[in-house]
């Protein structure tokens, strides 16, 4: 995770300093120092605070940076969350990029917080999807985790899900899974997009170890934990919106995957200002 995180920064902080910074180097000496707080302008679950601080250690190891908080705990409107304090150049340069991490790995965790409140008690638990930002996978996942959701794959590497156009292209569900199950390592589950209840019983007489119920009606997907009794997991999928997804959950599927988690993200509202 380290690792990709650098890569993330050093990429973001490239994209924004180019050539540097021309206002700051024309306005503020080499050798001025201040301190800065990292200030909460609204109520939000705070994810990425080690990132942020990666931003600026990127650009200069001696700064300092020291949490008050820390990933996956609530803040309050006028929270100080962190405070800095180094080259008044180096923190001015790193502003923008680490806000703008910050802030959207905090929107990320302050949703998916309130999708997983909303299944409470339920035995379903919600999980991302691959829908993700371009590049920021890795920390657009782990804000879902700071949550208290769950991750789907990260990628197409790590779980075999056959959905509608691989279907259609190995000639049926029975015939893709048993492709699958021939060519890929037993270690990996095999999980199949159904429509209806007809493919859902195509997907447990081939052996699927987990069934998406795709924009499937709550009727419908009840009807289909009940076909599947226990037999695989049951995932829900599709038109998942905060107001609906507890009536989902209570269908009996053991799954909710969410792509708003992360394509529809609001950003948290927080600030660098200088003290």
């Amino acid at each position: 995770m380290q690792f990709e995180i650098e890569r993330i920064v050093r990429m973001a902080l490239q994209e924004d300093i180019g050539l540097g910074d021309v206002t700051s180097m024309a306005i503020i000496p080499r050798d001025t120092t201040m301190r800065a707080e990292l200030v909460a302008k609204d109520d939000f679950v705070v994810a990425g605070l080690d990132v942020a601080a990666s931003v600026f250690w990127l650009l200069d190891v001696d700064v300092r940076f020291e949490k008050i908080f820390v990933d996956g705990q609530k803040v309050k409107r006028g929270d100080v969350l962190a405070w800095l304090k180094g080259s008044a150049l180096m923190l001015l340069q790193g502003e923008r990029v680490a806000l703008n991490l910050l802030q959207r790995m905090s929107g990320i965790a302050s949703l998916t917080a309130q999708f997983v409140a909303a299944v409470e008690g339920t035995g379903s638990f919600v999980v991302d999807t691959r829908k993700t930002a371009p590049g920021l996978r890795a920390l657009d996942k782990y804000a879902v985790r700071a949550g208290g959701g769950r991750n789907h794959r990260i990628g197409l590497f790590d779980g075999v899900l056959i959905k509608e156009n691989h279907i259609a292209a190995a000639g049926g569900i029975s015939e893709a899974i048993f492709s699958a199950r021939n060519r890929l390592p037993h270690t990996l589950k095999i999980e199949v997009e159904t429509r209806d209840l007809d493919e859902v019983q195509q997907a447990l007489d081939a052996g699927a170890d987990i069934i998406m119920l795709d924009n499937m009606t709550n009727e419908a997907m009840a009807q289909a934990v009940t076909l599947i009794d226990g037999r695989a997991l049951a995932e829900a999928s599709g038109g998942v919106t905060l107001e609906r997804v507890r009536e989902i959950a209570e269908t009996g599927v053991n799954i909710i995957s969410v792509g708003a988690l992360t394509h529809s993200v609001v950003a948290a509202d927080i600030s660098m200002l200088f003290k």
